[in-house]
């Protein structure tokens, strides 16, 4: 023990704890009905009780919804150790666990990472990480980061750029930066200007679709607008034809 706890030797302490919900049923009823129970209307009263049994249902839910969530993200991650894919769906956790077995774990991804590449598969058609998986199967990611930036990325990022390899244009065309930035089109310019690096290195290009690949993409003729801009001799001053690599990673 040490020396300036010593003068409380002997002495008992009692350590509350509860939920956040318990808490502020404590706070309620300590200011309503614990300082004036005498007072209370019945008609309060009763509402009263019945906040109480709510507040208690809300408790075990809450409670109920974070233990499924927990066995979950357990069953997951087996499945993923299985390599039972087809049973996993797409969530930030279950491809951090995927590309972990997959790439090797790299301690410099962040949270805010994995929820950004969930988002993005999803966003692609992704249903499941069976699609994920034989989407990419085929492609070595050091060669395509090594042929891209001459060096070996961190693991989203190789990620990406594998996933753009084998899903070709239908990967830029669907990818909400290219939906998001079409009086810009930077983007598609820098997937783009990336696969015909990787055509170069002798990489091939698929056109991997998953099974829920949206209906809405960009069109092929604002695509063929874009090509024409981008072999164009470029204007005096110059534009960011956006080679400048994810800030997302």
């Amino acid at each position: 023990m040490l020396p300036e706890y010593k003068r409380f030797s002997g002495l008992v302490a009692e350590i509350q704890v509860r939920t956040i919900l318990q808490h502020a049923w404590a706070e309620i009823e300590h200011d309503i009905q614990y300082k004036a129970i005498s007072a209370l209307p019945t008609r309060v009263r009763r509402r009263f009780a019945s906040l109480a049994g709510l507040i208690e249902i809300a408790d075990r839910e809450f409670q109920a919804i974070d233990d499924e969530n927990q066995a979950l993200v357990r069953e997951a991650r087996k499945n993923v150790d299985l390599g039972q894919l087809a049973e996993v769906e797409i969530t930030p956790d279950s491809v951090r666990a995927y590309l972990d077995k997959k790439y090797l774990p790299d301690g410099r991804m962040s949270d805010f990472s994995y929820q950004y590449a969930a988002r993005m598969l999803r966003d692609l058609g992704f249903t499941n990480l069976a699609e994920v998986d034989e989407c990419i199967e085929k492609y070595d990611d050091d060669a395509v980061s090594r042929t891209l930036y001459g060096s070996r990325l961190g693991q989203l990022s190789r990620f990406e750029e594998v996933l753009l390899a084998s899903m070709g244009e239908g990967y830029l065309k669907a990818h909400r930066w290219t939906l998001g930035s079409l009086s810009n089109p930077w983007y598609p310019k820098h997937c783009l200007i990336k696969l015909k690096k990787l055509r170069d290195g002798n990489i091939p290009i698929g056109s991997y679709k998953p099974s829920g690949y949206p209906e809405t993409v960009l069109p092929d003729d604002a695509l063929e607008k874009v090509k024409r801009e981008l072999d164009s001799p470029p204007t005096e001053g110059g534009q960011d034809d956006g080679t400048s690599q994810s800030a997302a990673q």
